[in-house]
């Protein structure tokens, strides 16, 4: 009964979190963590569209900044240092605001999911990553396939870390990564919680996305990307497959022109967006703020705190 309070902002990219964030941080005692799987790095600030410290404007802000592009992040690792956040907060007598849109990082601290890691054999891990550097991400997600449509569908071919490690758990446990993760989102959520998407019509959407990426470029993203690659940041790190890191890099490896590079990016990334929708549109308890028709940000968050206080959250 006696549940910690939990807001979630969530919402595709370039939607507008982060104004209507701070706004609400602010207005509810909150502080911040991020879920976004690229913010977490440093050295990754134009491709990211990081959060400056002046657009934090005196909000604390967790997740971001603290791991080195040559570190792995995933659900779990997000899911344990989520945690030690909100342990922080809540020690400070204010509410968690989880902002970001990685709509699994995001259900797996909500739910608490349990992901049974088993790192006792790495053997078939292994196994694995030399299938990919020798015969590609297809050969994979092909695999993937055959064992686990859902998950396949799921989850990027480009992801290959998520790829191995739902092949990981079918070949470790028998059981599809899909039906784990079903059965662990029908639980109640772990805390009194309240679900936000930030929604706005798909148009206007998608022309934010291109004006941002031609931002991205005019700020330096080029030379972002060749000031990772300079320092040994390879391709085939979790970091680099982001969005805007994989397209610009495949430009410096002579593969594509930047022309194409910056096409292939808007274009995913507006795909991106679209499983993004899709994704949270699936969720239970979902909040949908739709800029359509609320359309300032004081109106959002009149209607985010009165939803607030009919749950008892403020």
């Amino acid at each position: 009964m006696n549940k910690q309070p939990l807001v979630i902002l969530t919402g595709p990219t370039a939607v507008g979190k982060t104004e209507l964030s701070i706004s609400l941080a602010k207005k509810i005692n909150g502080e911040i963590i991020s879920a976004d799987s690229m913010q977490v790095y440093t050295k990754m600030d134009i491709g990211t569209a990081k959060i400056t410290k002046e657009e934090m404007d005196g909000v604390p802000h967790y997740l971001i900044d603290v791991l080195d592009p040559g570190e792995d992040f995933n659900v779990v690792r997000f899911q344990s240092m989520a945690k030690e956040a909100m342990k922080e907060i809540y020690a400070k007598g204010k509410i968690p605001i989880v902002v970001g849109g990685t709509g699994f990082y995001i259900q797996a601290l909500l739910y608490d999911i349990n992901f049974e890691e088993n790192d006792a054999s790495t053997e078939y891990r292994e196994e694995l990553e030399a299938l990919v550097k020798e015969q590609g991400v297809d050969v994979l997600h092909n695999m993937l396939r055959e064992v686990d449509e859902k998950s396949a569908e799921a989850i990027h071919k480009n992801n290959f870390k998520r790829v191995i490690r739902a092949l990981e758990f079918h070949h470790q446990t028998g059981k599809k990564m899909s039906e784990h993760n079903e059965e662990e989102s029908q639980k109640e959520s772990a805390y009194n919680s309240a679900y936000f998407v930030l929604t706005n019509d798909r148009e206007v959407l998608y022309d934010r996305i291109n004006k941002r990426i031609d931002i991205m470029v005019n700020d330096g993203l080029l030379e972002e990307v060749k000031a990772l690659k300079e320092e040994g940041y390879a391709k085939d790190l979790v970091s680099m497959q982001g969005l805007g890191y994989k397209e610009i890099l495949q430009y410096f490896d002579g593969e594509i022109t930047l022309e194409e590079a910056i096409y292939i990016l808007k274009r995913d990334t507006r795909h991106f967006a679209k499983r993004q929708l899709t994704w949270f549109r699936r969720e239970k308890e979902v909040i949908m703020v739709d800029k359509r028709e609320l359309k300032e940000t004081a109106d959002q968050l009149a209607f985010i705190e009165t939803v607030l206080k009919e749950k008892s959250i403020i």
